[in-house]
């Protein structure tokens, strides 16, 4: 019966870890459905990348209140969650602070002095995440796609955070007034916790105490595997994604497009006057694709399904959308919303069927409309805007373009310009031969 704790403790750990590894391959999963894309180029560039952007969240401090208490909550969050590594020794083997034994006293002590701190900051900056979000009107985090589970979400989350920290506190207060008594062998220093419940805690006996202090363990434990198998279903996945997609994010110059091989050859092929269009292509030439541009996810590529599971949903992409700002239905930040839900969609398909059987639906249409792909101006605001380089530009570009290369469905004026692009060399309703009047002015 001595064993019973170790016992439950492993369970726990095995199921949570197991949830937690099915949701990764499910994610893994659904990503692979897109296409498949090569960014494994210029390997010490995205190395970088990612340590600056993702590790050093450099684009966040671009707005500095939220960029530093995010800073706060990412770097407490991520290491005070190093005495996960200490939690997991203890319940298996039945220990009690294990580490103490690895660092010593001293360096423990300077350890858990800094996981205070840290939580500290933690506390500081989810309370004002949750003040700010909720009673103080910031316009991208009160708009209408926010409405509903997005907000109780984000709502959790930071509730979530803040109790597995007061958790932390009141285990840290129970077991240093237990060290006092001589209950319980001195290690680690608190100077937080000690001095904020430390003098409440003096106050009840031994035995309360020895319970607060494990029930405040196993509260922080299970509320570990709890946030990590919440993960799947938040859009905190970011803590996970946000590394892959600033390692697989676009390095070209922003605004330049990628043009389509087999189109650019065409197009070769039409300025070549020695070129014979009836050759037969070249061992190893692309193929024709059997799609141009993308109607639903299985038309995307594999990077832009990962950026559509990394969305924070923070909205610096909306607000600093011209169409956005001008009143027009256009928001970057529900595009990859919008491609992540459907996204989910085929899953729960492929989940119940063994494979995708074809719903009668499509991103197009369906879930973004032609009205909000063509209130893009593809100025790239909203990729410049993302702090972990996400990019919605790229889905609206190739869903642009199954609607002009598969359906001819570009608004009249476009249809009008390219038309005159193809009869008059210019984007002008006028004969080549007067293209140069407006000189002689």
């Amino acid at each position: 019966m001595q064993y019973i704790d170790n016992i439950i403790f492993l369970i726990l750990l095995v199921a949570g870890f197991g949830l937690f590894a099915k949701s990764l391959q499910k994610i893994y999963r659904n990503i692979r459905l897109g296409k498949e894309i090569n960014r494994n180029d210029r390997k010490g560039e995205r190395w970088e990348t990612m340590a600056r952007v993702a590790m050093g969240q450099s684009k966040m401090v671009k707005r500095p209140v939220a960029g530093i208490l995010h800073l706060f909550v990412y770097v407490g969050f991520i290491i005070i969650n190093i005495e996960l590594i200490e939690i997991v020794i203890d319940g298996l083997f039945g220990t009690h602070r294990f580490l103490t034994s690895i660092f010593g006293h001293g360096f423990y002590n300077f350890f858990t002095a800094t996981l205070e701190v840290l939580a500290l900051l933690v506390v500081i900056g989810v309370v004002v995440f949750f003040i700010r979000r909720n009673f103080y009107g910031v316009k991208r985090l009160t708009m209408k796609e926010l409405f509903g589970w997005p907000k109780h979400d984000a709502n959790w989350i930071l509730i979530i955070e803040f109790a597995l920290m007061m958790a932390f506190f009141k285990m840290n207060a129970a077991d240093w007034v237990l060290q006092q008594r001589g209950l319980l062998p001195e290690h680690g220093s608190f100077p937080i916790s000690s001095s904020i419940l430390g003098p409440v805690f003096n106050n009840f006996g031994d035995g309360f105490l020895f319970f607060t202090e494990k029930a405040a363990w196993w509260f922080h434990f299970v509320g570990i595997l709890f946030f990590m198998n919440y993960l799947y279903y938040s859009k905190h996945l970011h803590i996970i994604l946000a590394f892959p997609s600033t390692w697989y994010a676009n390095l070209e110059k922003k605004g330049k497009f990628n043009n389509l091989e087999s189109v650019t050859k065409e197009i070769k092929l039409m300025m070549d006057p020695n070129a014979d269009p009836y050759a037969a292509p070249a061992e190893g030439e692309a193929e024709v694709p059997s799609k141009f541009g993308a109607e639903d996810i299985f038309d995307l590529n594999q990077v832009q399904l990962l950026n559509a599971y990394s969305c924070t949903e923070c909205g610096r992409c909306t607000s600093v959308c011209p169409a956005n700002i001008t009143g027009k239905k256009l928001s970057p930040r529900l595009i990859l919303m919008k491609t992540r839900d459907r996204l989910e969609e085929v899953g729960r398909n492929i989940d119940k069927n063994g494979s995708f059987v074809d719903d009668g639906k499509k991103l197009l249409n369906d879930y973004i409309t032609k009205e909000e792909l063509w209130a893009c101006t593809t100025c790239n605001a909203c990729t410049e805007a993302c702090p972990v380089l996400l990019d919605p530009l790229s889905i609206i570009f190739e869903m642009r373009r199954f609607l002009v290369m598969e359906q001819s469905a570009a608004p009249q004026e476009l249809n009008l310009m390219m038309t005159n692009v193809e009869n008059n060399a210019a984007p002008w309703q006028y004969n080549q031969a007067d293209r140069l009047n407006w000189a002689n002015d």
